[in-house]
């Protein structure tokens, strides 16, 4: 008989947020493919539970070399458990890969469900939660970015996404310039943890404030496009740039009217404009 899978939500921050299977399970199953065995050793120890009989490390550096040994490994019979620094594995964080792999080898892939930072963020947000989506952490480099942030000008949903403190008033600066300075954001900073912040308000304004310096992991959720931006019609939008170049303007300046005009992104009416 194969063995079976076993993803493990880890606490955020707060080692007492842990179920009770995934503390049953640490000093139970057969191996434990770790993000970090350090940090796994100290959520060991704050749990007080027994230490794994083997601990393997998997993280982006050695998941590619990794995931053959683990797969053969349930093959064989054993009981692996994948946990990741924090949250849930394969949300932005190692998994994906070994899963994946598992099922192709007929091995069953079961959950320890538990905290998770992009529904915690959203819950804690005040933006709409009915409805969202997921950008993982949005490209480091700016050119690629602003492309990323364009493309969701006009998506309705609440956005959640990760991001580097180093590189997060950047991002907003860059989120704000895509989306509209005013587009209202929440800046989740050390959840579960004892330094928690949420920071709430327009994307210009927190980009401001992330300026002066941010520490700690980040979560940022952004809300959806109003009805207007959303429902846009892109040769409605085409067509009124060009009556206002009819009228004399630069294409430039009549992105800009129609933008003012409409209270739609300028990003939105010129992509518009350029298709």
């Amino acid at each position: 008989m194969t063995g079976v899978l076993l993803l493990a939500a880890a606490p955020l921050g707060n080692p007492a947020d842990a179920s009770q299977r995934l503390r049953a399970a640490l000093s139970d199953v057969d191996i434990v493919a770790a993000e970090d065995t350090r940090r796994l050793a100290r959520l060991v120890d704050a749990l007080a539970v027994d230490r794994p009989a083997r601990v393997v490390s998997y993280f982006e550096g050695n998941e590619v070399d990794r995931t053959p040994e683990l797969v053969a490994a349930l093959v064989d019979g054993d009981r692996v458990l994948l946990i990741t620094d924090a949250g849930m594995p394969s949300v932005s964080d190692p998994g994906y890969r070994l899963v994946r792999a598992a099922i192709d080898a007929g091995v069953s892939v079961s959950c320890l469900p538990g905290p998770s930072a992009v529904t915690t963020a959203l819950a804690v947000s005040g933006m709409p939660s009915d409805r969202f989506c997921f950008e993982g952490f949005l490209p480091r480099k700016a050119g690629k970015r602003r492309k990323a942030l364009q493309e969701l000008a006009a998506e309705s949903r609440t956005i959640v996404c990760f991001e580097a403190p180093h590189r997060l008033a950047e991002m907003l600066a860059d989120a704000a310039s895509a989306l509209g300075p005013d587009r209202p954001a929440a800046v989740c900073r050390e959840l579960t943890k004892t330094y928690e912040e949420v920071r709430r308000g327009g994307l210009a304004e927190l980009a401001s404030w992330a300026a002066a310096g941010v520490r700690g992991e980040i979560t940022v959720v952004i809300a959806g496009a109003p009805v207007a931006v959303a429902e846009a019609d892109p040769a409605a939008l085409a067509a009124a740039v060009a009556t206002q170049v009819a009228a004399g303007l630069s294409r430039r300046d009549a992105v800009t009217a129609v933008a003012e005009q409409t209270g739609i992104p300028r990003r939105v009416v010129y992509d518009a404009a350029l298709r």
